[in-house]
């Protein structure tokens, strides 16, 4: 019992650090350096982010999801519980389905990045981190 307690507290640290885009071990460093850029390690701890070559495909599906299933959701509530006509609807949802992955693209890496450090955690590398200058 006392485990799973941990466990899910952890997962909760994890994932708050994720949408604060922070680095899910430490929750001090920063994970962008711009809008599109990553740093390659936690400016803090060390953690490397990029675990090998593809290692961020996992993020665009995760950024495909949720924009597919907030586009799915609005639609049929608009279309259907408020009989908005879907010629309506086309523009406004298409502008949403170019725009929205633009904007969610650093919560789907930070997520990425949270999700892999939860389910097989990476030890920060010594000596490359800011705490140890």
């Amino acid at each position: 019992m006392k485990s799973a307690l941990l466990l899910h507290m952890r997962l909760r640290a994890i994932f708050f650090r994720s949408m604060r885009l922070r680095c899910p071990a430490c929750g001090r460093g920063r994970l962008f350096a711009g809008w599109f850029r990553m740093h390659p390690a936690c400016p803090h701890c060390g953690l490397t982010y990029s675990r090998g070559p593809g290692y961020f495909l996992g993020s665009i599906y995760f950024n495909y999801g949720v924009t597919a299933i907030l586009l799915t959701i609005t639609f049929f509530s608009l279309f259907l519980g408020a009989g908005v006509s879907p010629d309506v609807l086309l523009w406004p949802l298409a502008a949403f389905s170019v725009l929205f992955p633009l904007w969610f693209f650093r919560y789907a890496r930070s997520l990425w990045v949270g999700f892999d450090q939860y389910f097989d955690p990476q030890v920060a590398e010594t000596g490359t981190g800011r705490a140890d200058k």
